[in-house]
């Protein structure tokens, strides 16, 4: 993989993460990626093999779910509210892209595998410290996996996103939180449930 001029590879990786809002995976084409850039084919394949190894560095170093930071609100819940709402800030404000690629990484294997291979690794202190401070306040009898805490919320957050849209009102915090995310939080601290 050669190296770009950050400049020229920015705008190539821009070109693709617009196209792929725009025109999705199956239409989008290395050509119109270089069109858009203002760059050549050549250039392109200097520094990625094709369009997938093109889209996984997009997604991996672009697309990547932020992780919230881990805010002190005081409580818990509190806390857990605002790793929430930080979450479903970051989905809706990729909500396009990811319903595209959603459909593109079932129907591209090949695809997905690139993309599982080359994901890097979540910062998750946020969360931890988070639920640290919890434990410190005496609201949690023991330490919590972050990583479990994480992808609990943010199955929550995709189950939304796909299959009632982007609506995260006070409603559907609150039940996140309350109904699922801080009950499980405190079983998996008491080792209620493994």
């Amino acid at each position: 993989m050669a190296p770009l001029d950050p400049d020229r590879e920015k705008a190539i990786l821009d070109a693709t993460m617009g196209l792929l809002s725009e025109v999705g995976y199956d239409r989008m084409t290395v050509d119109q990626i270089a069109k858009r850039a203002k760059a050549s084919k050549a250039t392109i394949y200097r520094r990625w093999a094709g369009k997938p190894e093109l889209v996984v560095d997009v997604i991996c170093g672009r697309f990547d779910m932020e992780v919230p930071t881990g805010t002190d609100t005081g409580s818990l819940r509190g806390d857990l509210v605002a790793l929430f709402l930080g979450l479903c800030g970051a989905v809706e404000r990729k909500h396009t892209l990811i319903i595209g690629l959603s459909s593109t990484l079932v129907s591209h294997q090949e695809l997905a595998r690139t993309l599982r291979a080359h994901m890097p690794t979540r910062d998750l202190s946020g969360v931890g410290e988070t639920l640290e401070r919890a434990r410190k306040r005496g609201e949690l009898d023991g330490p919590v996996d972050p990583v479990r805490v994480f992808t609990l919320a943010e199955a929550l957050v995709w189950h939304q996103t796909i299959f009632t849209g982007p609506v995260y009102d006070d409603a559907f915090v609150g039940e996140s939180i309350d109904a699922y995310l801080l009950p499980l939080v405190r079983a998996w601290s008491a080792g209620a449930v493994g």
